[in-house]
């Protein structure tokens, strides 16, 4: 059992992350979910991460509003996640609200409340870890490692040679990187072989089943994209994180040291791995596995919420 917090900005693939880490029960202790401004601005991810828990029945689950803008850049919302930051179905209103403590002190008093160190998923700009470690700086020994999503080898999806999540907020990488704390980081290179094609979002918009029906409709809006560029199989991003924490052996990485560049027209938010021993980059997945894997763990959380 491994305890968990997931620090997001939901967002399509975000949602698939949380569903697949509440589809593990056995594996994960979901602490609760943390949000920051990335795909859109706080308040509309934090009203999203509301709306999906409440539609999946898990009021169960805290959600910790966090940072507003990153340390130093102003918001970027991205149109590939649609007006409110999670297009393409349409949620009740929520009834459910989230705590009063802003995320990096939530975050604090859950690290100490914890008996073990907690991992954290990290699948948005890395603003609240960084403001949680400016003030306290002891809390990287109560944070077992960091798993994100961002980063990239070779080249970018936002600029040339940046991925968004980096290029958010860089400087809140480069000061959760200069930290202890153990990090693997899920590059846009590995993020390619986790994909989902139509076969699984056809079969979920034809399901009975109140979350499949969720998930088809949030995965054809977020599949646009991959369609209009003759795409056949759509990257869920943020989905590899809890992937890769349930199956580790399913992957292959390198150890490496890692340089943040933090400004510049075609490289803010540049990552840049040379030898050594600071972060894991990992490297490569079978796709089919990873489809395998979110179709059954969909078919898991519709079964349980009957």
């Amino acid at each position: 059992m491994r305890k968990v917090i997931i620090d997001c900005d939901p967002g399509h693939d975000d949602v698939m992350a949380i569903l697949e880490t509440i589809a593990h029960p056995e594996t994960f202790e979901l602490l609760g979910i943390t949000t920051v401004c990335g795909n859109n601005l706080c308040e509309r991810v934090t009203e999203n991460a509301l709306h999906v828990l409440e539609w999946i029945g898990r009021t169960d689950i805290p959600v910790a509003r966090g940072a507003l803008k990153p340390l130093v850049y102003d918001p970027e919302p991205q149109a590939a996640h649609g007006y409110n930051g999670l297009e393409g179905f349409e949620f009740p209103a929520a009834s459910i609200a989230p705590v009063s403590m802003n995320a990096p002190e939530w975050i604090h008093e859950q690290l100490n409340q914890s008996e073990t160190p907690v991992t954290i998923m990290a699948l948005a700009p890395l603003t609240n870890l960084a403001l949680l470690l400016r003030k306290y700086p002891e809390d990287a020994e109560r944070i077992k490692e960091i798993v994100m999503m961002g980063g990239s080898v070779h080249g970018g999806n936002i600029l040339k040679y940046a991925e968004f999540n980096v290029y958010a907020d860089p400087h809140a990488l480069k000061e959760v990187s200069e930290s202890r704390i153990p990090i693997t980081i899920l590059p846009l290179e590995v993020c390619a072989d986790c994909t989902i094609t139509e076969e699984e979002i056809r079969g979920w918009k034809s399901s009975r089943g109140k979350i499949a029906q969720m998930a088809g409709a949030l995965m054809d809006f977020f599949a646009e994209y991959g369609r209009h560029h003759d795409m056949h199989a759509y990257t869920v991003f943020d989905l590899g994180v809890p992937y890769f924490l349930l199956y580790p052996e399913r992957f292959t990485s390198s150890m490496h040291a890692m340089e943040i560049v933090t400004e510049g027209a075609e490289t803010r938010g540049q990552t840049i791995f040379a030898d050594g021993d600071r972060v894991r980059v990992l490297e490569h997945t079978d796709p089919l596995a990873f489809r395998n894997e979110i179709r059954t763990c969909i078919e898991q959380l519709d079964q349980q919420e009957k």
